[in-house]
């Protein structure tokens, strides 16, 4: 991904609402699921890191993205958006 593409993701992501939490129990395989679902419907989510979470959010983000095949487009704070290209094509390159 080149930085002019994660920049206009940047852009886009202002505008999504935060949809996952991780706290305390980590990332479970039902998370997983739910955010590789996600990325099939809506291509680009974000998450947050509890305070609670054993993880920093680029850990969190980190392994989401390895395991749901994506890509980390931002991680500031506690937050994170990922992001995935589907055949929808719904963030146009």
């Amino acid at each position: 991904m080149t930085s002019k593409e994660r920049a206009k993701l940047r852009g886009l992501a202002n505008r999504v609402p935060s949809l996952y939490q991780v706290g305390k129990d980590g990332i479970s395989d039902n998370m997983i699921k739910q955010i590789d679902d996600a990325l099939n419907a809506r291509e680009l989510i974000k998450g947050n890191v509890l305070e609670n979470s054993m993880m920093s959010a680029r850990e969190a983000a980190e392994e989401l993205a390895a395991k749901t095949d994506s890509q980390v487009v931002q991680v500031i704070g506690n937050k994170f958006v990922l992001y995935r290209r589907t055949e929808k094509n719904l963030c146009e390159m």
